[in-house]
C-alpha cells in the first residue's frame, strides 16, 4: 500500500468498470506501465488539448524498419517521450528491433527504474508500420 502512495493511482485505461460497477483504478507499478504504454501509443497531435503529448516514433512508419538509422531514431524518440511525459521513471536504455517474421512490426524494449522505489523494470512495446504496396496490388485497384 505504501508503494501506491508514492507512485500514484488513477483510472485504468481504457476506462472500464470493476466487478462492483465502479471505475476501475490502477496503482503502483501497474499504473506506471500503463502510462508508459499510453505515451508510446499516442501520436503527437492526436490529443487536441495536449498536442505535444505522445511519441514521435510513429513518424517513422514509412521508413524501412530494419535500417540501423530508423532503429536509432525510434529509440531516441521513445527516450525523449518518456523523459518528457513520465517523470516517475529513469530510462536506463531503449533497444529497437524488427520482428523476425513480420516486417510490419518493430519492437522497442524500455529498461527503466522506478524513481520512488529504485525498482528496475523493463517493458516491450510493439510499433506497427504500414506494409509496402506492391505494383501488382496497385494495378488491380486501378482496374476496378
Amino acid at each position: 500500500m505504501a508503494e501506491a502512495r508514492f507512485l500514484g493511482a488513477g483510472p485504468a485505461f481504457p476506462f472500464q468498470a470493476d466487478p462492483g460497477g465502479s471505475l476501475m483504478l490502477r496503482s503502483g507499478t501497474a499504473k506506471i506501465e500503463e502510462s508508459i504504454r499510453l505515451v508510446l501509443s499516442t501520436r503527437p497531435g492526436e490529443r487536441p488539448m495536449r498536442p505535444t503529448f505522445g511519441c514521435r516514433a510513429h513518424e517513422m512508419v514509412f521508413s524501412p524498419s530494419a535500417s540501423p538509422r530508423t532503429l536509432g531514431m525510434v529509440s531516441r524518440a521513445v527516450e525523449e517521450a518518456l523523459a518528457m511525459w513520465e517523470p516517475r521513471i529513469d530510462v536506463r536504455g531503449v533497444t529497437a528491433w524488427p520482428d523476425a517474421t513480420d516486417p510490419t512490426v518493430l519492437y522497442v524494449e524500455v529498461e527503466y527504474v522506478v524513481r520512488a522505489t529504485n525498482d528496475p523494470r523493463n517493458l516491450v512495446h510493439p510499433f506497427y508500420t504500414i506494409p509496402p504496396e506492391t505494383g501488382a496490388e496497385i494495378r488491380e485497384e486501378e482496374h476496378r
